[in-house]
């Protein structure tokens, strides 16, 4: 079993090969990083092109939601990104809060904000900014959100009761979060849930669904609300990459669901602290 920091290099070392990738080429891969035929990531991706604000340098192809489309940003909002990559949500968050808005996204991982920087640049974006910082002890201070946004990141990270507590901290009185994760219903085989390629695409490290909302509620939220689900299905050929011909069978005749959430929750308007100090 790996560390919570082993999990960390992997995925910060697995992102930083993906952020000198272009969409294409991650699509083309397993994972976005390695050499195999079809990727991970690709299952879950979600169409931008719609959205206003979207660009296309910016999108890795590496979500499993569209958490800017059920946000509620308003004009003037500071909106924070929690693990930005090259910048996409952002980019729409900012379309949403406007030139009197700000957007702040957070990666751990230098060459995405490498690659995010560059791309607010390319577009004259003032009033988007990238940090550098892990988002369970993000370098913000409290109470300076309205909204807070995340595409499949959590998963990514090992100590997610820590990413919760320090959502609760950094947003505002009454602001609020539209997260989009993947959450598992069932048990994965314990050859998926240590596969690294899988713990990177957010699959290995997905817990269950109930388990990730008495997360939320027990951070201290209120009025969490599923704002869409969808299921994922894994195909054949990666899992058998991972499963042989009978462990695909007994994985399939399982009541195990792999589904893509977005989740939304508020900060109580009257809270002045985290749960249990007032």
């Amino acid at each position: 079993m790996k560390t919570e920091e082993q999990l960390k290099e992997l995925v910060r070392q697995k992102y930083s090969e993906i952020a000198l990738q272009d969409k294409e080429t991650n699509e083309s891969s397993c994972c976005g990083a390695s050499g195999c035929s079809t990727d991970v990531y690709n299952i879950m991706n979600e169409d931008y092109t719609s959205l206003e604000g979207y660009n296309a340098e910016a999108d890795l192809g590496l979500g499993c939601g569209l958490p800017t489309q059920f946000a509620k940003i308003r004009k003037g909002d500071v909106v924070i990104d929690l693990g930005s990559g090259a910048g996409n949500d952002a980019f729409i968050a900012r379309t949403e809060a406007g030139e009197t808005g700000k957007v702040i996204g957070i990666d751990f991982t230098p060459a995405m904000i490498d690659k995010a920087r560059l791309n607010a640049e390319k577009l004259a974006y003032h009033n988007v900014e990238f940090r550098h910082g892990d988002i369970e002890n993000m370098p913000v201070s409290a109470n300076v959100a309205d909204v807070i946004v995340s595409n499949c990141v959590l998963n990514l990270v090992p100590n997610k009761a820590g990413v919760f507590s320090d959502i609760f901290r950094v947003l505002k009185p009454g602001g609020h979060f539209s997260i989009s994760d993947v959450v598992l219903v069932g048990n994965l085989p314990k050859s998926l849930r240590s596969a690294a390629e899988m713990y990177a695409g957010c699959v290995s490290g997905a817990i269950q669904k109930d388990a990730y909302l008495e997360l939320i509620y027990n951070s201290g939220f209120k009025d969490i609300t599923i704002q869409k689900e969808k299921a994922i299905v894994i195909p054949d050929d990666i899992l058998k990459d991972y499963l042989n011909e009978q462990e695909i069978i007994e994985f399939k005749s399982r009541a195990t669901g792999i589904f893509s959430i977005t989740v939304y929750a508020e900060k109580p308007s009257e809270a002045c602290c985290p749960p249990g100090c007032c």
